[in-house]
């Protein structure tokens, strides 16, 4: 490893588990000191132990809890990666309320949250902001309604605090990753089996098929992406969205279900 973040301090939420764990334990090797924020019990516990870091345990949505992750920084913070999200799968015309707003309340909302807690600290260190969306904020899925809506208002997010808080050295990105075998998309695939009276397998195979790359990425792929915008590699790169989807963005059907 090259030391690209040594001596520097990084919150991560959703750490726990899939695209955070892989970017808490690449930036712990990168030399990166990490508070880890999120749910997860044992699994977040067992992170922050591989990581040499901080676990603290809390929702996004909490605002107690936010406070506390920012409180575990001790007075400085230099990178915030923002992986934690859920998909919860819906229907237009049959989308209830409570899962249009948990979908924006943790992939959205909870994301501002953490960020608008975190902007003091990052100021005094001109820091960076990396928030990870999805594809799904771009391609359309009749499944994944209020997923898709909270992602592409994430982006947008991203964007709006690019441009409010360049003056003060704070670059703010965004990863599209597209399909990640992570736990979430195991549920997915699972979903899309029990619709479709296939396998968990067989419907990933079909998924690669559609793939220009033809397989999904591994967690640790979307971690270097992260690592990048994090890095002083990235330093003239803000307001940008980073598609890292092997080259699947298409229509509604490269979706599970």
């Amino acid at each position: 490893m090259t030391g690209r973040l040594s001596g520097r301090i990084a919150l991560v939420t959703g750490a726990a588990t899939g695209m955070g764990r892989a970017t808490a334990d690449l930036f712990a090797q990168e030399g990166a000191s990490l508070v880890l924020f999120g749910l997860g019990g044992e699994a977040l516990d067992d992170a922050a132990a591989a990581t040499e870091g901080v676990a603290v345990h809390g929702s996004v949505t909490d605002e107690t809890a936010i406070a506390r992750a920012i409180d575990a920084c001790r007075g400085r913070l230099d990178i915030l990666v923002n992986a934690a999200g859920i998909i919860l799968l819906d229907e237009p015309e049959t989308l209830a309320d409570e899962v249009w707003e948990r979908s924006f309340a943790v992939n959205t909302t909870g994301t501002m949250k953490v960020c608008r807690a975190s902007l003091p600290l990052l100021k005094r260190a001109g820091g960076a902001i990396v928030n990870i969306a999805s594809v799904g904020a771009f391609n359309a899925s009749p499944v994944n309604a209020a997923y898709s809506a909270s992602k592409a208002a994430l982006v947008s997010y991203s964007r709006t605090l690019a441009y409010a808080h360049g003056p003060d050295g704070i670059r703010v990105n965004a990863v599209a990753p597209g399909w990640v075998r992570t736990p979430m998309s195991e549920w997915e695939m699972e979903a899309a089996a029990r619709a479709n009276g296939t396998s968990v397998q067989e419907e990933f195979a079909a998924l690669e098929s559609r793939i220009a790359l033809r397989r999904v990425a591994q967690p640790r792929e979307i971690a270097a992406c992260c690592l990048f915008l994090a890095s002083d590699d990235a330093s003239f790169v803000t307001g940008a969205v980073l598609v890292a989807d092997g080259g699947g963005r298409a229509p509604t059907h490269n979706r599970a279900v």
